[in-house]
């Protein structure tokens, strides 16, 4: 196969030619700008995680042109009349519920019926509507819309999680709690904070939507923090809809998904406060089977050495992150510093590790200086979904 042919030329390889284009919206039109000669399987292959993850248009068979869409303006142009799918449309799809509330999904194949294209879309969000959720990925509900698998077994976690580089190098995730308690602390984190740091939401605050968007316009990965009930409840009571243990199934899975539906966009559940929550074994048990039947990660603060998070995750099947150090619980920024050093010899020593703040302005400042530092010497930041464990059912 001819590589370097004239741009716009045929190039045959045997007795077929195959064409892959990229799209750009110019106004009302689509130009062509890139012919490339592939096979109809390059367009199916793993995409590249830098830059602007594309929308690829793929024929039904190999005859059939493959076409890149670069945004979603071009999308409706070239795909105009289209059917969309992903991966795993090609598959019936059965769920069944279990006795012990668990999920099975069972996947057999089906035909297509191989008339014309299809559009099969990127398992990673475009960073360009990256404040906008993916209403595949929704359910509603009397608490409002809360995240779901979707019918293609693609998962929030997956969809609205950052890139990363994939080398395995020493990778960091610094998660930065209590996004939406205050303003000035919630525009002064997501203003001066490097994209790569995961800002974490808190359930209880103010104008979380229109935060969340900014976040994730800029590159933020995003989580939730759920209150939970601590040994000392209710003398330090950590909000409104806090999970009690004495409350029940019923009551907390309410809380959870009243919380849930605050925002969207996010890859997984964190806990706020909660050493008693954590360690109750009936109280986690409904909770957690319910943050991974919705395709989310759980990250456990590590503020408390009983919480049941890590065994639930590795009994249950879904992602789960543990936080490696508490980096201002001195709010003072040469403590700070000083533990965030601490995190990096962590990450030479494990290859990973994950520090967990707040948005206090000694937090963002010291984090923001540190951090381009650490990177200069070769440590990769990364969003924690990067590093949570992907325990598989």
């Amino acid at each position: 196969m001819d590589l370097h042919a004239p741009l716009g030329q045929e190039r045959k390889g045997g007795s077929r030619v195959k064409r892959r284009f990229r799209l750009s919206a110019f106004g009302s039109t689509a130009a062509v700008l890139v012919l490339v000669g592939f096979s109809a399987l390059t367009a199916l292959s793993p995409l590249p995680l830098q830059g602007t993850p594309p929308i690829i248009l793929a024929g039904a068979d190999e005859e059939t042109p493959v076409a890149v869409a670069e945004d979603r303006t071009a999308l409706d142009e070239a795909g105009s009349g289209l059917s969309r799918s992903r991966p795993q449309d090609g598959a019936n799809v059965q769920r069944t519920v279990t006795d012990d509330g668990s999920v099975v999904t069972k996947y057999t194949p089906k035909p297509r019926d191989g008339e014309g294209p299809v559009i099969i879309g990127s398992h990673i969000q475009d960073p360009r509507l990256a404040g906008q959720p993916n209403d595949d990925l929704l359910e509603d509900s009397p608490e409002g819309r809360l995240p779901i698998i979707g019918a293609d077994g693609l998962k929030p976690v997956e969809f609205y999680a950052r890139p990363w580089s994939g080398a395995r190098g020493n990778r960091i995730a610094i998660v930065i709690g209590g996004i939406g308690l205050s303003q000035t602390g919630s525009q002064k984190a997501i203003r001066d904070l490097p994209d790569d740091v995961t800002l974490a939401f808190a359930a209880t605050g103010n104008s979380l939507t229109r935060w969340m968007q900014e976040a994730r316009r800029k590159g933020h990965e995003v989580v939730l923090q759920v209150p939970m009930e601590p040994f000392d409840y209710p003398n330090n009571d950590p909000g409104r809809g806090t999970l009690v243990a004495e409350k029940g199934k019923v009551t907390n899975l309410a809380n959870l998904h009243q919380a849930m539906a605050q925002i969207t966009n996010y890859t997984g559940i964190m806990n706020y406060m909660g050493a008693r929550f954590l360690s109750d074994e009936k109280a986690m048990d409904p909770i957690m089977r319910d943050i991974g039947n919705r395709g989310l990660l759980f990250l456990d603060d590590g503020s408390t050495a009983r919480s049941l998070s890590g065994d639930f995750a590795k009994a249950i099947g879904i992602p789960h992150a543990f936080g490696d150090v508490m980096i201002d619980a001195q709010l003072d920024r040469k403590a700070i510093l000083a533990k965030l050093d601490e995190l990096e010899r962590i990450a030479q020593r494990n290859g990973q590790a994950i520090g967990i703040g707040s948005a206090f302005d000694e937090t963002i400042s010291a984090v923001a200086e540190w951090r381009e530092e650490a990177v200069a010497r070769g440590i990769e930041i990364v969003g924690v979904s990067a590093l949570a464990t992907d325990n598989k059912p």
